[in-house]
């Protein structure tokens, strides 16, 4: 657990607020092996376990007297823990929900039921959609044979129950090609049915898996206490989010399994500085927002058709 003394010059970081509270629903288990997974997630990956129905309904009464805004669910694959849909409807009770899946799994009898429950709701419930590239030549080397289709469609099929998904998609392509693929990926979305596409590019995490098919954090990309000089703090996801796994509650979805990240066994208890000393922590920095819906970047990291 991260220890701040007066004397230490590592970049700290404070929570002023908890606006997003974050859960590893489905642990790392997937059905897909992602070539760029931060995480390695996988169908064999069981180092992080699901999270109950139970534990969520405990954790989201935690989350009430801290003011909590928003609630996400990841995983792995959400959809493959057996309790996710009876979680998200329980969940909008509470506030908003956002949903982050590669789509590929979708029932009808899910989508019924969360069409039901988010119209009954006075809160909203968001898909994010995982597709890394405008075709199957594109991602599906990344993502695994056959998962562009698939993904697509998932995304048809939310759209069809009323859904508005929020297709995201890391960038591994070169950066000199994002207005190009951009444009390309939301006239592809358009001709799948989806009129008005929402489309959010992401960095890539040099974190598990993306270590192998590029490489890792250099030792020089960290974030020093310079950096922060004038910096909007807020861009940082510790600076307003926590993460709730198997193991307890860890300060930022990133970091789940780099050391220090669990900050407590309960939500009051991880409300305190953290130091960004990671590699990871420097992506953050630099983009902002990547883990929220919202984006303060200019297109090429968000658009909308």
């Amino acid at each position: 657990m991260n220890q701040h003394s007066p004397t230490d010059q590592r970049p700290w970081i404070a929570i002023p607020h908890l606006d997003h509270l974050w859960f590893q629903v489905a642990g790392t288990l997937c059905n897909l092996t992602c070539a760029h997974c931060f995480i390695s997630c996988s169908p064999k990956n069981d180092s992080f376990g699901f999270l109950s129905l139970s534990d969520v309904q405990r954790r989201l009464e935690e989350s009430v007297p801290l003011g909590v805004k928003e609630y996400y669910f990841t995983g792995g694959e959400p959809f493959l823990n057996p309790e996710l849909t009876a979680i998200l409807i329980e969940t909008l009770r509470y506030g908003p929900a956002t949903v982050l899946t590669n789509g590929t799994v979708l029932k009808d009898e899910w989508l019924t039921d969360l069409r039901a429950a988010e119209d009954a709701s006075i809160y909203s419930l968001e898909f994010r959609v995982s597709i890394d590239g405008c075709s199957p030549e594109m991602n599906d080397p990344v993502r695994g044979a056959g998962t562009f289709a698939r993904a697509m469609k998932g995304v048809a099929k939310l759209v069809q129950y009323g859904f508005l998904p929020i297709i995201t998609a890391a960038r591994v392509w070169p950066i000199e090609q994002d207005r190009a693929i951009v444009d390309r990926f939301l006239e592809v979305l358009r001709d799948a049915g989806y009129a008005r596409p929402r489309l959010k590019i992401l960095p890539t995490l040099h974190l598990g898996a993306e270590e192998t098919r590029t490489h890792g954090y250099l030792p020089s990309e960290r974030v020093t206490s310079d950096m922060l000089d004038g910096y909007d703090q807020s861009q940082l996801v510790c600076h307003h989010s926590r993460v709730v796994t198997d193991r307890g509650v860890h300060v930022c979805p990133i970091l789940i399994e780099s050391h220090g990240s669990v900050l407590g066994q309960t939500l009051s208890e991880s409300l305190v500085p953290f130091a960004i000393e990671h590699g990871a922590c420097t992506t953050c920095y630099e983009y902002g927002a990547i883990c929220s819906n919202a984006s303060s970047q200019p297109l090429g990291q968000e658009a909308l058709g």
